[in-house]
């Protein structure tokens, strides 16, 4: 048994490897530059997190999302790996004290946020770190042709450069050929040994179906599904839908960024454990969630482009039991696909319109230095400024691609204390006041660092502790905080900006309008190839989709809806109409569920027939919506 696979079954309890992974892993041992394609639950996270506990060093992960980080850092400690993150919105004393400990202490993963990487206490510590492996996970940021582009990526070179013996590794799971090409040549790895796991799905049965009732069809499919993920567009769609199943006796559960932290993680963990067997979500749910019996993605919402669709209906079926991807759309979803082109994409103006309001916002003068860090929440920022939230949204996206700020997702804070006041000062106020005085010497007690530097808390521990109401123990601390004795920051849990330039007059602001117009270019194609992926009717799904990232395949794969439908063996007119009027004289049923019962492919047969049969009066609709057959 090789080392790599002995760590595999030492930590995860697994004998074997996935395919691909233990080449990938072999590859970056040897000290190779590795591109590793692999599919959505292909197991991207081992082929990096084996070599960094086989080797001496530590391996730097750089990643673009905070929640993925945390969970990540999470699961590996569960297996007794240690390992931590540095993101958006630490404070320095937080971020200075894991950079020392990774200079002598036994971590072996740090994962980083890719904006991190230019900060001057980073950069500081940088050249002296013992590096075993730099892996770069959702490696399609570093390209501007993707789906996804992030700036901040683009610095990941110079890390390269700086250890030119340390192996990199770049993973995603899905790249079309040209982004490919631009993963290698942005991150300056000129021979790198490419893995590429085949697209193809063989268990998801790739379903896709125009519904102007979609909650009916919601309601329908996910009762018959052990666990389901039901992906929406939008925050409010997500609350809405959620709502609609309980009330059809389904046990739904919704989930978005605008969440609070506490509520996101038990509304995840009942779906994990299986208490709650339908999750309602927003597109970024999944991403790193690890949950193998996955027997239903549902699309509630036409997906943005093909790279989205791909990977979220990839979470179905990771376990390799068959599973089903079913995405709804319908006119209005075709009119939001192209009319996003234009409001995705705004005009030169109106984003240096934008940029004024965001540093007003801010409140950032003309001159101020960069790279600091802003609560921004997007919601508030267009109320106040009276801006349409999806233009808006859009063009805070262009600019961050410009390079001007870092945008991230929610970010979760603990309170945090630190005493301004000397021992003495403390003394004395145990004497004038002992109310006060008893919480300040708890809190000593407890914290050893709360002289030194800001120190994370957690008020429901410290007012267990002192047998103290929480509420009033946080007056208590506000009130110590009016009086200079200590400084108290609440917990906040939001997302943040990253101001990374020096502010400039809007008017003097540099845009390149040249690379936005490439850009609505390639969303242009990328959003016909979805349009068409949906009205789709003649030509094998999976068929489509391995030819869009570059997987040639010649023949159907015969598990999806074009493909069955081709294989059906359509009745007559003549046998159907005899069937329809046979049911009914059994019993009243309605013509949906009538219809629920036969393929796709010959509903629109059996709709028409059953017009005609109510044209010669063979059967009629009753108030209640059902037919009969008429005697």
């Amino acid at each position: 048994m090789s080392s790599a696979q002995q760590i595999l079954q030492k930590y995860w309890g697994y004998n074997a490897f996935r395919p691909l992974q233990e080449d990938i892993i072999d590859n970056v041992l040897n000290g190779k530059d590795t591109l590793a394609l692999l599919p959505t639950g292909g197991g991207k996270s081992v082929c990096y997190q084996v070599p960094a506990l086989a080797k001496k060093g530590f391996c730097l992960v750089i990643s673009p999302l905070v929640s993925l980080m945390q969970d990540q850092v999470e699961r590996l400690k569960a297996h007794d790996i240690l390992a931590t993150y540095i993101h958006a919105g630490m404070h320095y004393n937080d971020v200075n004290r894991i950079l020392q400990n990774m200079l002598h202490g036994p971590i072996k993963l740090l994962y980083i946020s890719p904006e991190r990487l230019q900060t001057e206490l980073f950069q500081e510590y940088l050249p002296e770190f013992d590096l075993n492996l730099i892996a770069v996970d959702e490696a399609h940021c570093i390209s501007q042709w993707g789906h996804d582009f992030r700036p901040d990526y683009l610095k990941i070179a110079s890390i390269k450069q700086l250890f030119p013996e340390v192996p990199l590794l770049a993973l995603t799971a899905s790249a079309t050929k040209d982004v490919q090409e631009d993963i290698m040549l942005q991150l300056q790895i000129k021979q790198p040994a490419i893995y590429k796991a085949s697209f193809e799905r063989s268990n998801i049965f790739y379903e896709i179906k125009y519904s102007e009732q979609k909650n009916a069809v919601a309601s329908e499919v996910v009762k018959r599904a052990n666990s389901a993920i039901v992906y929406c567009r939008s925050r409010y769609q997500t609350e809405q839908l959620a709502r609609n199943l309980r009330n059809d006796h389904i046990n739904a559960l919704p989930y978005h960024a605008g969440m609070a932290k506490d509520l996101r993680q038990n509304t995840q963990e009942s779906w994990m454990q299986g208490k709650t067997p339908v999750m309602v979500a927003t597109t970024a749910f999944g991403m790193g969630i690890d949950k193998a019996d996955v027997q239903l993605v549902l699309h509630y919402d036409a997906p943005e482009h093909l790279e989205a669709y791909y990977q979220e209906a990839g979470r179905a079926g990771r376990s390799g039991a068959d599973a089903r991807a079913l995405a709804l759309y319908n006119a209005k979803d075709i009119n939001k696909l192209q009319e996003s082109i234009a409001w995705k994409f705004p005009k030169e103006s109106y984003l240096r319109e934008i940029y004024q309001a965001v540093v007003e916002y801010l409140q950032i003068p003309i001159g101020t230095q960069p790279d600091q860090y802003f609560d921004f929440d997007i919601a508030d920022f267009c109320k106040k400024f009276k801006l349409e939230a999806l233009p808006a949204t859009s063009a805070l996206k262009l600019l961050e691609q410009e390079g001007l700020w870092t945008m991230t997702d929610a970010v979760y804070h603990p309170a945090t204390i630190q005493f301004t006041a000397d021992r003495h000062e403390l003394d004395n106020l145990l004497q004038v006041y002992p109310d006060l005085g008893y919480v300040t010497t708890g809190l000593l007690r407890m914290y050893g660092t709360i002289f030194q530097f800001p120190t994370p808390v957690r008020l429901s521990t410290i007012a267990k502790q002192l047998r103290l109401d929480k509420d009033l123990l946080e007056r208590m601390l506000q009130q110590l905080g009016r009086m200079e004795l200590l400084s108290y920051n609440k917990s906040k849990d939001g997302p943040q900006l990253f101001f990374h330039h020096l502010r400039v007059d809007s008017k003097h602001l540099h845009l390149d309008m040249q690379r936005v117009l490439n850009l609505r270019k390639r969303y242009e194609v990328r959003t016909n190839a979805m349009i068409s992926f949906l009205e789709n009717k003649s030509e094998c799904r999976e068929k489509i989709l391995l030819n869009y990232f570059g997987e040639e395949r010649h023949t159907d794969c015969g598990h999806c809806d074009v493909c069955r439908n081709k294989n059906i063996v359509r009745p007559s007119n003549k046998e159907l109409r005899a069937e329809i009027l046979e049911r009914l004289k059994d019993s009243e049923i309605s013509l949906r569920t009538m219809i629920a019962n036969y393929p796709d492919a010959i509903k629109e047969q059996l709709t028409t027939l059953v017009r005609q049969l109510m044209d010669e009066e063979l059967i009629s609709v009753l108030p209640n919506g059902t037919i009969k057959y008429n005697n």
